[in-house]
C-alpha cells in the first residue's frame, strides 16, 4: 500500500484501507474543527447544501413518481433541519472549512486489493457541496453512503463504529440520518447527470435505464435512512476473557450496532497515565471513582446513540447492578428494548484465553489472572427484574456468534 503523509495527497494519488481512511478523516476533522467561517451559521450552510441538491436533482428528473419521492424526502429533510437546528448550533465549534475530500482529491479507498471508491469518501468535488462548510457528519455520511450504495453495508457499519470510537464524537450521530439523505440525493444527481452529459451517445437507451436504475437505488436508500427506528440497547456482561469484545464486535457488521467500549472511553476520560503535575503520582484510572465516571460516560454515549436511532452494544464488564441499572435506564426511559447478554465460559477456557492474550501482548499473565479473580469475586448476581431481559451465551459453543445475533433479533425485534 502506498502510504504518504496527508499533505502529499494534494499532488499525488494515495491508496488507503478503510481503517486508514476513517482514522485520517477523524484526525483531519479534529485538526480543522472550528475553522469554518461564522460557526453559528452551520444550519444555514446545511440548508444551502440541502436546497442546492434538491433543486439540481429535480431539474434532472422526468417521471412523476420520482418527483413524488423526491418531494417526500425534501419535506422530511426540511422537518429534520428544523428539529435539529439546536443540535447544529450547539456544534458550531466543530464546523469545518470544507470537506476532507478537497484536501485529498486523489485518495482511493482500497479493501482487499479492490478499489471501492476512486474518491476515498465518495464526495462530489465538482458539484454543489464540497466547498460549503459543514459539520464533520457530512463527510462521514458521504463515506457511509458510498459504501452502502455499493452493497458494502458491513463495511459502512464498521466505519461508523470505528469513527465514533476514535473520535469520541457521540453527539454527531443525531445528524447522520439527515446528512445521509443529503448525500444520497447527491448520488442520485450524479447518476442522472451522466445521462445528460451523454447526449448523442449511440447507447443512450441503455444508459437511460442504467442511470435511472442508479438514481432509484439512491432514492430507496434515502427513504430507508428517513425511516423512524426503535433501536435496542444490548448490555454485555462478563469477566475478562469471556468473549465480550469479540462477540459485540461481530454485532457491528452483522446487525449494524455501534459499540461503546469501556476501555476506549475510560482512556478518553482519564488518559493512559494521567497526572496533574510532574511531582504528583499517576492517577489510578481503575479506581472506584474513575470507574463510576467511566460508566456515566458509557450511559451518556448510549443515550445519545439511541436518540439518533442507532442500536447500541455496551462492551464493558458491567459486574455491578448499579452499573447495569444506569445503562438500562437509557433504554427504558425512552421506551426502547434492552437486553442483557451474559458472556460465559468455563474456568479453564477463561484462563487459557488470558494466557494467550498475555503472550500476544507481552503482558504478565499473573496480572491477568489476578484481575480475573477480582472480577469473579466482585460480580453481583442478576436480580429477578434483570432476568426478564437476560440471555446467557456460552462463548465456547459452536456458532455462538450466529446464535447471539438470532437471539437479539428475536428478543428485540431488531431487523
Amino acid at each position: 500500500m502506498n502510504q504518504r503523509h496527508p499533505r502529499d495527497a494534494m499532488t499525488a494519488g494515495e491508496d488507503l484501507s478503510l481503517e486508514a481512511v476513517v482514522e485520517r478523516l477523524s484526525g483531519w476533522h479534529r485538526e480543522h474543527r472550528g475553522q469554518g467561517r461564522d460557526a453559528s451559521a452551520t444550519p444555514a450552510a446545511v440548508s444551502e447544501r440541502m436546497d442546492a441538491e434538491i433543486k439540481a436533482l429535480e431539474s434532472l428528473m422526468a417521471g412523476d413518481e420520482d418527483r413524488r419521492r423526491l418531494a417526500g424526502l425534501a419535506s422530511w429533510l426540511q422537518e429534520s433541519l428544523e428539529r435539529l437546528t439546536p443540535v447544529l448550533q450547539s456544534r458550531g465549534e466543530y464546523r469545518l472549512p470544507h470537506s476532507w475530500a478537497c484536501d485529498h482529491p486523489h485518495s482511493r479507498l482500497v479493501e482487499e486489493e479492490r478499489v471501492l471508491m476512486a474518491n476515498a469518501i465518495d464526495r462530489d468535488l465538482e458539484g454543489v457541496g464540497a466547498q460549503i462548510a459543514l459539520d464533520p457528519g457530512g463527510d462521514l455520511a458521504s463515506l457511509l453512503v458510498g459504501l452502502e450504495i455499493r452493497g458494502e453495508s458491513r463495511l459502512a457499519n464498521w466505519a461508523l463504529d470505528h469513527y465514533l470510537r476514535v473520535s469520541g464524537d457521540y453527539g454527531m450521530p443525531r445528524l447522520l440520518s439527515m446528512f445521509r439523505v443529503i448525500e444520497t440525493l447527491a448520488g442520485a444527481r450524479r447518476a442522472l447527470r451522466r445521462r445528460q452529459d451523454a447526449v448523442g451517445d449511440d447507447e443512450q437507451p441503455a444508459l437511460l435505464a442504467e442511470t435511472m436504475g442508479a438514481c432509484r437505488c439512491y432514492l430507496t436508500l434515502a427513504e430507508q435512512h428517513a425511516e423512524f427506528r426503535f433501536p435496542p440497547l444490548v448490555i454485555g456482561v462478563g469477566v475478562t476473557g469471556s468473549g465480550k469484545s469479540r462477540f459485540t464486535r461481530a454485532l457491528v457488521g452483522q446487525l449494524g450496532a455501534v459499540r461503546v467500549c469501556s476501555d476506549a472511553e475510560r482512556r478518553r476520560l482519564h488518559g493512559d497515565y494521567p497526572q496533574a503535575t510532574p511531582d504528583e503520582p499517576p492517577v489510578d484510572i481503575f479506581s472506584e471513582a474513575a470507574t463510576e465516571r467511566t460508566y456515566r460516560r458509557l450511559a451518556d454515549c448510549a443515550g445519545r446513540l439511541l436518540d439518533a436511532g442507532f442500536p447500541v452494544c455496551i462492551d464493558a464488564t458491567c459486574l455491578k447492578r448499579e452499573q447495569r441499572n444506569r445503562l438500562r435506564h437509557q433504554a427504558e426511559s425512552r421506551g426502547l428494548p434492552v437486553l442483557l447478554i451474559s458472556f460465559e465460559a468455563d474456568d479453564a477456557t477463561l484462563e487459557r484465553r488470558i494466557r494467550k492474550r498475555a503472550s500476544r501482548r507481552g503482558g504478565d499473565v499473573r496480572d491477568g489472572l489476578a484481575i480475573l479473580h477480582r472480577q469473579r469475586s466482585g460480580f453481583e448476581d442478576f436480580t429477578d427484574d434483570e432476568r426478564l431481559h437476560l440471555i446467557h451465551l456460552d462463548t465456547t459453543a459452536d456458532n455462538a456468534g450466529e446464535t447471539l445475533a438470532g437471539l437479539i433479533q428475536e428478543h428485540a425485534h431488531w431487523t
